[in-house]
């Protein structure tokens, strides 16, 4: 028997992803219930339209404050007490902010459901926002941020994106705001973004796992039927790059071994009619551990132990970026592969080999991810956060299949840019800056971290 013959995939099994059913209820909450018996468990996410991007200008980081903060107390119950409470129905609540929206979440027991759900409900309406807890938290992202300035793969993804959005785009400052913005809000800031933004039109609640959708409309309606209020949504980024034209900034890490580098530059809306020729052309360039860029920088030069690129899929557009980390003397070698490798992307159509390897992966691997229910209840998120047809995850691995050689080098010269990379490396600038400058890539820059 020989192992020299990779064995081809079999033919994919049917898949279905678990149905659902969606209600608006008298108040405007859109209720989204997927059954599943499988086991004696339920999830409940809900999904309000307060990301980042709705954040006041100068109060970046108070959507991630006020989600964190949503379980720290109610007028009933302090934040102690509601922990206390959750921990004996063998539950906790949790709450966080993306760029698009606030979500809290919780997975509870099947006949705990109904006294759960009390709580869930009065940390998603009406939350105090206590000021030490809100002084607690700030702290925290404070010290979170001092500790990304000496960690630096940390340091590059948020430098990167600084360096390539203009300045007056939401995505150029982290997620979580900025030491100055956190050090600025006040708990009176908290509130009023969450009075504001948290209103029932503005929110979806979904519940996956062991129920009925007639019994989840009866308990959603009885709790939160005296929740009243709408908001006009017009929330905006600005996704526009601050540059078109290739630039480098190094980072300054004296005496660093080696160097993270990020390649890039603004990417596409998730909502992209290309989405799928974009994302097996990326599962080629970047994407996979067999890709172009890992193969040919791990495997073929040796420079690291990985590289890889990922689109950022947001409303607007996120960053298309290529990341490695490799030891300061091969920097630009590394670098120079890698615009082989792009380069390479949109010369040439891929083979048919490559281009099955991907599709075959993305449609593999897409059933395994909606095995729980807290999995079904984020992929349902994500059809409601960009308002994706219902029946989207049912029809993706037809779609995942039906791209073409055609399509990805369609894809590769469309929706990547070469004349307009960014370059951005945190590193030893000493070490780094001469031999940059000498590839003529464009323009370098250096500044502190």
């Amino acid at each position: 028997m020989t192992t020299a013959i990779r064995p081809q995939p079999g033919p994919a099994r049917d898949y279905h992803f678990p149905s659902f059913e969606r209600r608006l209820l008298s108040n405007g909450l859109t209720l989204l219930v997927a059954p599943a018996h499988n086991l004696p468990v339920v999830t409940l996410l809900a999904i309000v339209d307060a990301g980042a991007v709705a954040e006041p200008s100068g109060q970046e980081g108070v959507a991630h404050l006020a989600a964190l903060a949503l379980n720290e107390g109610t007028p009933k119950y302090d934040g102690e007490a509601l922990t206390e409470y959750l921990e004996r129905l063998g539950t906790s609540v949790g709450g966080s902010a993306g760029w698009d929206s606030a979500s809290l979440a919780m997975t509870v027991l099947r006949d705990n459901l109904e006294n759960a759900f009390v709580h869930f409900a009065e940390i998603l309406v009406t939350p105090t926002f206590p000021v030490a807890a809100i002084e607690r938290l700030k702290g925290e992202r404070i010290a979170e941020l001092m500790q990304i300035e000496s960690e630096p793969r940390e340091l590059a993804d948020e430098k990167f994106d600084e360096y390539i959005y203009d300045v007056t785009s939401r995505f150029r400052l982290p997620l979580g705001g900025s030491r100055q913005s956190v050090s600025n809000l006040t708990r009176d800031d908290v509130a009023e973004f969450h009075a504001s933004r948290y209103q029932p039109s503005a929110t979806t609640l979904i519940v996956v796992g062991d129920v009925d959708v007639a019994e989840v409309e009866r308990m959603v309606s009885g709790e939160l039927d005296g929740w009243n209020g709408s908001i006009v949504l017009s929330s905006k980024a600005n996704d526009k790059p601050v540059r078109t034209s290739r630039a480098v900034r190094i980072v300054r890490k004296e005496d660093a071994p080696q160097s993270e580098v990020r390649i890039g530059h603004v990417g596409v809306p998730r909502t992209h009619p290309d989405y799928f020729s974009i994302t097996v052309m990326n599962a080629v360039l970047g994407g996979l551990f067999s890709s172009r860029i890992n193969l040919n920088l791990r495997e073929a030069h040796g420079y690291t132990y990985g590289a890889s690129s990922s689109f950022d899929w947001r409303r607007e557009a996120g960053p298309f970026v290529i990341g490695t980390a490799v030891a300061s003397d091969v920097t630009v070698p590394a670098i120079q592969e890698t615009l082989k490798e792009i380069d390479r992307m949109r010369a040439e159509p891929i083979g048919e080999s490559e281009l099955s390897l991907a599709t075959s992966y993305l449609e593999g691997v897409f059933p395994i991810r909606y095995e729980t229910t807290a999995a079904i209840a984020a992929a349902l998120a994500t059809l409601v956060i960009y308002d994706l047809p219902s029946d989207w995850y049912d029809c993706y691995r037809a779609h995942m299949g039906a791209v073409t050689v055609k399509d990805v080098l369609a894809a590769a010269r469309a929706y990547v840019h070469p004349d307009s990379l960014q370059i951005v490396i945190v590193g030893d600038a000493g070490a780094i800056r001469e031999p940059l400058e000498a590839l003529a890539f464009g323009p370098v820059d250096v500044v502190n971290p």
